[in-house]
Formats: C-alpha cells, sequence, structure tokens
C-alpha cells in the first residue's frame, strides 16, 4: 500500500465513523496547507460528512476567518495548543460543522526556535458537547515528511477520538 492509499484508508475510516453518527467535518490546516482537505476531498462520498476546510496560513487570516484572538498570538504564538483550539472553535462557530481538527506546526526547514523546534506540530479536535482539547507532537524527517505525518496522526486521531465519543 502506497502512502497515498494509506491516507485514504484513514480518511475513509473517520469518514465512516462521523457519518455513523451524523456529524460534519470541518479542517483549519495552517502547516499541512489544505492536505488533509485534499485527503477528505479525494474520496468519493465524502460530501456526506464532510463541510469545508480553510487553510490559515498567516496569523491574520487564522483572526480573520475563525477569530482567533490576536492577543492568543501574541501571547503562545501561532505555533500553540491555545491557538490550535482556537481555530477549530472559531471553525465550529462559523460553519455547519458539527466536529473539527486543525493543524498548526514548523514543517522546517527553517522556522525552529530550541523551545519549538522543527517538526513540533500542535493539533485540536472539538466534537458536538465537547470542548476543544488540543495535543503537541514532534515529528522527524524533511518538510514533505513533517507534513505528512501530521496529516496522517490529524486523521488518525479524529478517528479515535470520534469513536471513543460515547454514541
Amino acid at each position: 500500500m502506497t502512502k497515498s492509499e494509506e491516507l485514504s484508508q484513514i480518511a475513509l475510516k473517520a469518514g465512516e465513523i462521523l457519518l455513523g453518527r451524523g456529524w460534519r467535518l470541518a479542517t483549519v490546516e495552517s502547516c499541512t496547507g489544505g492536505w488533509i482537505c485534499q485527503v477528505v476531498t479525494s474520496l468519493a462520498g465524502s460530501s456526506d460528512w464532510f463541510e469545508c476546510g480553510l487553510v490559515t496560513y498567516s496569523n491574520t487570516s487564522k483572526a480573520t476567518l475563525v477569530g482567533v484572538p490576536g492577543s492568543v498570538i501574541s501571547s503562545y504564538g501561532a505555533v500553540s495548543g491555545e491557538v490550535a483550539e482556537a481555530m477549530v472553535s472559531g471553525a465550529l462557530e462559523r460553519t455547519d460543522a458539527s466536529v473539527a481538527v486543525s493543524v498548526t506546526g514548523i514543517a522546517g526547514p527553517g522556522g525552529g526556535s530550541e523551545e519549538k523546534p522543527v517538526g513540533t506540530v500542535y493539533m485540536a479536535w472539538q466534537f458536538p458537547g465537547g470542548v476543544a482539547a488540543s495535543e503537541r507532537f514532534h515529528f522527524h524527517g524533511d518538510r514533505e515528511e513533517v507534513r505528512r505525518q501530521s496529516v496522517t496522526t490529524a486523521l488518525l486521531e479524529l478517528a479515535r477520538r470520534a469513536e471513543a465519543i460515547p454514541g
């Protein structure tokens, strides 16, 4: 199985879970640049469970499109759990989606720091009736590999977390 086929299988599983719950997904992506959205929309039938995808690469777009407060960005940095959580909450407030996933990180090769080295990625998920929950990850490899691992993890965790909610 190729890496692309693997991503499609993971997205398909997530989609089946969301569809079974009657939930619709919004994605808010920074360092992955719409890759999650691309994987999801490549699946026939994804229109039954996918609402929209936003690429909020700049700080301005994070504020304008999903309402991330400038104070949160300046206090914690664009690559932080707080920003990832604000991204999913903002997406749910502004769309007809019931579930959201966000990704913000440093794919490299530059841009890292001692505190947040290249490969640092924050993701957040929010489900109906719940609050946003974020997690920090550190991936290794070149820019494409960090991004691919981010997409894979975001979809795997989406499926795992959705499945864990009693329903």
